[in-house]
């Protein structure tokens, strides 16, 4: 029988099971995640293992980044699966704090990013969001203290945000990001892939079929703006509602109109059905 993680609920079980941790020897990864676990969440564990000889892995489904409007009561929550996964993988922590221990009566603090927080992509749609993945990020890394953080490239603009957030604020972690685990089709893994219907789930992997065909058109000199424009058609007509399709720095997200400006990520969100999808590729 596979022995489960150790789970630490409050504070100060935390930090005197990371402490033990560091006393048998050797670095600490975490690994930051809302629960609801699936392949490309474990890929960020192999990775973690790869850079450190400790694996802490938090599963919080933090309230301050979803709107009134959002998915924040259905969104998934599976811990029992979740932590059987875990022991499979042989992570050594679990950090599963409930609402009242992240934001405690009289919690008033919360970080407030610029730069890539504010590139008008996600920001743009959920002007709530990176304060309050700043915040609880900033919170994991100072309750962990781990030296390594791994995140997802999915979620390509809050990577630059956290990246730049630990960097700014001195934080002693370096920030990785992983590549995108895909379903066979291209579908990027999401905890919310779960909410598409049959019909929706065979339409979905047109927003990887448009990035890598986007993608290649860039680097073959095509000007974005068109690639763009008959990339974000398709999109639409495969029954997306397209909140953006950009092409952009891939540092500062800030625009780019040639592939003379420099690095560019293409970045892509849209509604279909119920459910929002967000993919990003490297030109």
């Amino acid at each position: 029988m596979t022995r489960g993680p150790r789970v630490a609920r409050t504070v100060p079980a935390l930090r005197r099971a990371v402490a033990a941790l560091r006393k048998a020897g050797g670095s600490v990864a975490l690994v930051p995640t809302m629960g609801a676990l699936h392949a490309g969440h474990l890929a960020l564990v192999r990775a973690a293992k790869k850079r450190a000889r400790r694996v802490v892995v938090s599963i919080f489904v933090n309230p301050t980044q979803f709107a009134p409007n959002e998915d924040f009561a259905s969104y998934p929550r599976r811990f029992a699966a979740d932590l059987k996964v875990l022991a499979q993988a042989k992570v050594d922590l679990v950090w599963a704090p409930s609402q009242a221990v992240m934001y405690p009566d009289g919690f008033a603090t919360q970080i407030a990013p610029a730069g890539a927080a504010q590139a008008g992509l996600e920001d743009k749609f959920r002007p709530h969001f990176f304060g309050g993945v700043a915040t609880v990020v900033a919170k994991l890394f100072t309750q962990v203290g781990p030296d390594v953080a791994l995140f997802g490239q999915k979620d390509y603009q809050q990577l630059r945000v956290v990246t730049q957030m630990a960097a700014d604020l001195d934080l002693p972690v370096a920030v990785v990001g992983i590549p995108t685990v895909r379903e066979r089709d291209g579908l990027a893994l999401s905890s919310r892939n779960a909410y598409l219907s049959a019909a929706e789930r065979r339409n979905a992997p047109v927003l990887c079929r448009v990035l890598k065909q986007g993608a290649a058109r860039i680097k073959g000199g095509e000007p974005p703006a068109q690639v763009l424009s008959e990339g974000a058609a398709e999109i639409m007509r495969a029954g997306f509602t397209l909140d953006y399709l950009e092409a952009r720095h891939a540092r500062t997200l800030a625009p780019v109109s040639s592939r003379q400006d420099g690095p560019i990520r293409l970045l892509v969100a849209a509604r279909i059905g119920k459910t929002r999808l967000i993919d990003n590729i490297a030109v």
